[in-house]
Protein backbone atom coordinates (compact mmCIF):
# COMPACT_ATOMS: atom_id res chain seq x y z
CA UNK A 1 0.00 0.00 0.00
CA UNK A 2 1.50 3.68 -0.93
CA UNK A 3 2.15 5.80 1.93
CA UNK A 4 0.00 8.79 2.43
CA UNK A 5 1.25 11.84 1.07
CA UNK A 6 -0.53 14.04 3.84
CA UNK A 7 -0.72 13.37 8.01
CA UNK A 8 -3.54 14.87 9.89
CA UNK A 9 -2.79 16.64 12.77
CA UNK A 10 -4.37 19.25 15.58
CA UNK A 11 -2.97 22.45 15.74
CA UNK A 12 -3.64 25.58 17.78
CA UNK A 13 -4.79 28.43 15.57
CA UNK A 14 -4.84 32.01 16.08
CA UNK A 15 -7.04 34.92 14.55
CA UNK A 16 -7.84 38.29 16.05
CA UNK A 17 -6.34 37.30 19.18
CA UNK A 18 -8.43 34.46 19.42
CA UNK A 19 -7.23 30.38 19.78
CA UNK A 20 -9.06 27.63 18.86
CA UNK A 21 -7.98 24.03 18.32
CA UNK A 22 -8.59 22.42 14.63
CA UNK A 23 -7.33 19.84 12.59
CA UNK A 24 -5.22 20.24 9.71
CA UNK A 25 -3.19 18.31 7.25
CA UNK A 26 0.30 18.63 6.13
CA UNK A 27 2.61 17.57 3.66
CA UNK A 28 5.03 14.81 4.36
CA UNK A 29 8.40 14.87 4.23
CA UNK A 30 10.22 11.13 4.53
CA UNK A 31 13.64 9.90 3.15
CA UNK A 32 14.10 7.92 -0.14
CA UNK A 33 16.75 5.79 -0.61
CA UNK A 34 17.35 4.65 -4.33
CA UNK A 35 19.69 1.54 -5.19
CA UNK A 36 20.34 -0.03 -8.43
CA UNK A 37 21.35 -3.59 -9.01
CA UNK A 38 23.28 -5.06 -12.05
CA UNK A 39 25.62 -8.09 -12.95
CA UNK A 40 29.02 -7.19 -13.52
CA UNK A 41 32.29 -9.83 -13.80
CA UNK A 42 29.67 -12.56 -13.17
CA UNK A 43 29.15 -11.23 -9.70
CA UNK A 44 25.58 -9.46 -8.72
CA UNK A 45 26.36 -6.38 -7.87
CA UNK A 46 24.07 -3.44 -5.62
CA UNK A 47 24.49 -0.43 -4.46
CA UNK A 48 22.62 2.93 -2.61
CA UNK A 49 22.81 5.36 -5.17
CA UNK A 50 21.23 8.17 -3.18
CA UNK A 51 19.05 9.33 -0.58
CA UNK A 52 16.49 12.26 -0.97
CA UNK A 53 13.94 14.04 1.21
CA UNK A 54 10.64 13.17 -0.91
CA UNK A 55 6.82 12.92 -0.39
CA UNK A 56 5.99 9.46 -0.59
CA UNK A 57 3.91 8.31 -3.86
CA UNK A 58 5.79 7.94 -7.38
CA UNK A 59 8.73 6.67 -5.84
CA UNK A 60 9.04 4.30 -8.32
CA UNK A 61 8.91 7.19 -10.56
CA UNK A 62 11.16 9.51 -8.64
CA UNK A 63 13.99 6.44 -8.89
CA UNK A 64 13.85 6.28 -12.28
CA UNK A 65 13.59 9.98 -12.90
CA UNK A 66 16.33 10.72 -10.55
CA UNK A 67 18.58 8.16 -12.48
CA UNK A 68 17.85 9.08 -15.95
CA UNK A 69 18.75 13.05 -15.33
CA UNK A 70 21.77 12.34 -13.57
CA UNK A 71 23.03 10.48 -16.61
CA UNK A 72 23.00 6.72 -14.72
CA UNK A 73 20.61 5.39 -17.32
CA UNK A 74 19.94 6.30 -20.65
CA UNK A 75 17.56 4.38 -22.07
CA UNK A 76 13.95 2.15 -20.85
CA UNK A 77 14.98 -1.15 -22.23
CA UNK A 78 18.27 -0.59 -19.54
CA UNK A 79 15.62 -1.44 -16.41
CA UNK A 80 14.68 -4.71 -15.89
CA UNK A 81 12.69 -3.95 -12.68
CA UNK A 82 12.03 -1.06 -10.62
CA UNK A 83 10.24 -1.94 -6.99
CA UNK A 84 9.69 -1.07 -3.83
CA UNK A 85 11.70 -2.96 -0.47
CA UNK A 86 8.75 -5.22 0.35
CA UNK A 87 10.60 -5.11 4.21
CA UNK A 88 10.97 -0.97 3.69
CA UNK A 89 8.73 1.90 1.62
CA UNK A 90 11.21 4.37 2.00
CA UNK A 91 13.42 2.28 -0.17
CA UNK A 92 13.16 1.76 -4.15
CA UNK A 93 15.25 -1.12 -5.85
CA UNK A 94 15.89 -0.64 -9.92
CA UNK A 95 17.04 -3.79 -11.53
CA UNK A 96 19.06 -3.93 -14.51
CA UNK A 97 18.99 -6.29 -17.44
CA UNK A 98 21.60 -8.33 -18.23
CA UNK A 99 24.63 -6.97 -19.09
CA UNK A 100 23.71 -3.07 -18.50
CA UNK A 101 26.44 -1.31 -16.54
CA UNK A 102 25.05 2.23 -15.05
CA UNK A 103 27.41 5.02 -15.54
CA UNK A 104 27.87 5.79 -11.92
CA UNK A 105 31.57 7.63 -13.45
CA UNK A 106 29.06 10.19 -14.37
CA UNK A 107 27.84 11.15 -11.10
CA UNK A 108 30.23 12.82 -8.81
CA UNK A 109 28.21 13.13 -6.12
CA UNK A 110 28.20 13.02 -2.60
CA UNK A 111 24.77 11.16 -2.90
CA UNK A 112 22.71 13.31 -0.40
CA UNK A 113 20.02 15.72 -0.93
CA UNK A 114 17.55 17.54 0.26
CA UNK A 115 14.44 18.35 -0.64
CA UNK A 116 15.36 22.24 -0.97
CA UNK A 117 18.78 21.55 -2.99
CA UNK A 118 18.72 19.37 -5.80
CA UNK A 119 22.82 19.41 -6.20
CA UNK A 120 23.82 19.72 -2.83
CA UNK A 121 27.20 17.22 -2.42
CA UNK A 122 27.74 18.18 -6.23
CA UNK A 123 31.72 18.57 -6.77
CA UNK A 124 31.93 21.06 -9.72
CA UNK A 125 29.59 23.19 -12.13
CA UNK A 126 30.91 20.69 -14.82
CA UNK A 127 30.22 17.50 -12.94
CA UNK A 128 26.21 19.40 -12.66
CA UNK A 129 26.27 19.83 -16.83
CA UNK A 130 24.77 16.32 -17.39
CA UNK A 131 24.82 15.58 -21.12
CA UNK A 132 22.03 15.01 -22.83
CA UNK A 133 21.10 12.43 -25.20
CA UNK A 134 18.59 14.94 -26.86
CA UNK A 135 20.28 18.12 -26.80
CA UNK A 136 20.92 20.56 -29.53
CA UNK A 137 18.25 18.70 -31.52
CA UNK A 138 16.39 21.02 -34.32
CA UNK A 139 12.80 21.76 -33.50
CA UNK A 140 9.75 24.19 -35.53
CA UNK A 141 7.94 24.71 -32.43
CA UNK A 142 5.42 27.51 -32.48
CA UNK A 143 3.73 28.51 -29.77
CA UNK A 144 1.27 31.73 -28.89
CA UNK A 145 2.04 33.66 -26.02
CA UNK A 146 -1.81 33.48 -24.74
CA UNK A 147 -1.87 30.11 -24.37
CA UNK A 148 0.54 30.60 -21.27
CA UNK A 149 -1.78 32.71 -19.74
CA UNK A 150 -3.69 29.60 -18.61
CA UNK A 151 -1.19 27.50 -17.60
CA UNK A 152 -1.29 28.63 -14.18
CA UNK A 153 -4.56 28.23 -13.44
CA UNK A 154 -4.49 24.82 -14.99
CA UNK A 155 -2.02 23.68 -12.74
CA UNK A 156 -3.50 24.66 -9.24
CA UNK A 157 -6.58 22.73 -10.16
CA UNK A 158 -4.91 19.97 -10.67
CA UNK A 159 -2.09 20.09 -7.66
CA UNK A 160 -4.57 17.60 -4.98
CA UNK A 161 -1.91 17.79 -2.32
CA UNK A 162 -0.89 21.33 -2.32
CA UNK A 163 -4.86 22.30 -2.13
CA UNK A 164 -4.54 20.37 1.25
CA UNK A 165 -1.93 21.59 2.88
CA UNK A 166 -0.14 24.06 0.67
CA UNK A 167 3.18 22.92 1.14
CA UNK A 168 4.13 21.27 -1.90
CA UNK A 169 6.10 21.84 -5.25
CA UNK A 170 4.75 20.72 -8.77
CA UNK A 171 5.59 20.09 -12.32
CA UNK A 172 3.23 19.92 -15.10
CA UNK A 173 3.52 19.06 -18.72
CA UNK A 174 1.60 19.84 -20.90
CA UNK A 175 1.22 19.58 -24.74
CA UNK A 176 1.78 22.46 -27.18
CA UNK A 177 -2.33 23.12 -27.31
CA UNK A 178 -1.92 23.46 -23.06
CA UNK A 179 -3.73 20.48 -22.18
CA UNK A 180 -2.03 19.01 -19.60
CA UNK A 181 -0.90 15.74 -19.85
CA UNK A 182 0.66 14.92 -16.29
CA UNK A 183 1.54 16.56 -12.90
CA UNK A 184 3.53 15.28 -9.63
CA UNK A 185 3.88 17.35 -6.57
CA UNK A 186 6.64 16.44 -4.17
CA UNK A 187 8.16 18.96 -1.08
CA UNK A 188 11.20 18.84 -2.75
CA UNK A 189 11.03 21.02 -6.40
CA UNK A 190 13.65 18.83 -8.21
CA UNK A 191 11.75 15.90 -6.87
CA UNK A 192 8.55 16.65 -8.60
CA UNK A 193 10.22 17.08 -12.07
CA UNK A 194 12.00 13.77 -11.25
CA UNK A 195 8.38 11.95 -10.96
CA UNK A 196 7.36 13.46 -13.88
CA UNK A 197 10.11 12.72 -16.29
CA UNK A 198 10.41 9.48 -14.71
CA UNK A 199 6.70 8.55 -15.41
CA UNK A 200 7.62 9.60 -19.18
CA UNK A 201 11.18 7.37 -19.25
CA UNK A 202 8.90 4.40 -18.00
CA UNK A 203 6.25 4.72 -20.60
CA UNK A 204 8.80 4.92 -23.15
CA UNK A 205 7.84 8.54 -24.14
CA UNK A 206 11.16 11.12 -24.35
CA UNK A 207 12.15 12.82 -25.63
CA UNK A 208 9.66 15.07 -23.98
CA UNK A 209 10.47 17.83 -27.42
CA UNK A 210 6.70 18.90 -27.82
CA UNK A 211 6.18 19.52 -24.45
CA UNK A 212 5.72 23.17 -21.86
CA UNK A 213 7.53 22.45 -18.58
CA UNK A 214 5.42 24.47 -15.54
CA UNK A 215 7.25 24.79 -12.64
CA UNK A 216 5.28 26.01 -9.85
CA UNK A 217 8.07 28.42 -7.95
CA UNK A 218 11.28 29.34 -9.30
CA UNK A 219 13.39 28.13 -12.00
CA UNK A 220 16.64 26.64 -10.75
CA UNK A 221 19.72 25.63 -12.38
CA UNK A 222 19.22 21.43 -11.54
CA UNK A 223 15.82 22.10 -12.95
CA UNK A 224 16.71 23.20 -16.28
CA UNK A 225 19.23 20.64 -16.29
CA UNK A 226 16.73 18.17 -15.42
CA UNK A 227 14.24 19.75 -18.70
CA UNK A 228 17.32 19.34 -20.67
CA UNK A 229 17.93 15.95 -20.73
CA UNK A 230 14.70 15.11 -21.17
CA UNK A 231 14.62 17.37 -24.18
CA UNK A 232 12.27 19.84 -23.30
CA UNK A 233 12.26 22.97 -25.12
CA UNK A 234 10.55 25.68 -22.69
CA UNK A 235 9.74 25.65 -19.24
CA UNK A 236 8.01 28.48 -17.53
CA UNK A 237 8.29 29.09 -14.19
CA UNK A 238 5.68 31.30 -11.79
CA UNK A 239 8.85 32.31 -9.96
CA UNK A 240 11.93 34.13 -10.95
CA UNK A 241 15.00 32.18 -12.77
CA UNK A 242 18.12 32.40 -11.53
CA UNK A 243 21.48 33.64 -13.68
CA UNK A 244 22.83 29.67 -13.85
CA UNK A 245 19.47 28.50 -14.73
CA UNK A 246 19.60 31.35 -17.44
CA UNK A 247 23.21 30.83 -18.62
CA UNK A 248 22.47 26.89 -18.83
CA UNK A 249 18.95 27.63 -21.00
CA UNK A 250 20.96 29.95 -23.93
CA UNK A 251 24.16 27.24 -23.72
CA UNK A 252 21.04 24.06 -24.66
CA UNK A 253 18.24 26.24 -26.51
CA UNK A 254 15.55 26.44 -23.93
CA UNK A 255 12.79 29.02 -24.49
CA UNK A 256 12.80 30.16 -20.56
CA UNK A 257 9.82 32.08 -18.99
CA UNK A 258 9.38 33.44 -15.47
CA UNK A 259 7.38 35.34 -13.16
CA UNK A 260 4.25 33.75 -15.05
CA UNK A 261 0.85 35.42 -14.44
CA UNK A 262 -2.39 36.23 -15.53
CA UNK A 263 -1.71 37.54 -19.05
CA UNK A 264 2.02 38.51 -17.81
CA UNK A 265 5.32 36.77 -17.87
CA UNK A 266 8.56 37.88 -19.13
CA UNK A 267 11.46 35.98 -21.75
CA UNK A 268 14.29 35.07 -20.67
CA UNK A 269 15.88 33.23 -23.61
CA UNK A 270 14.46 31.24 -26.93
CA UNK A 271 11.85 33.88 -27.74
CA UNK A 272 11.73 33.02 -31.38
CA UNK A 273 9.51 30.21 -30.15
CA UNK A 274 6.94 32.53 -29.04
CA UNK A 275 4.13 33.85 -31.66
CA UNK A 276 3.70 37.62 -30.24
Amino acid sequence: MQKSAVRDIRIKKISNACISEEDDLIAVEEPLEIQIAYQSGGKRIKKSISVTMRTPGNDEELATGFLFTEGILYDRNQISKVGTDIFDENKVLITLTDNEIPRLQTSERNFYTTSSCGVCGKSSIDAIKTVSPFANQPDDISVPVGLFYSLQNTLKKQQEVFQNTGGLHASGLFDLKGNIILLREDVGRHNALDKAIGASFLQDQLPLNRTILLLSGRASFELIQKASMAGIRIVAAIGAPSSLALQLAQEFGITLIGFLGNERFNIYSGSDRLKI
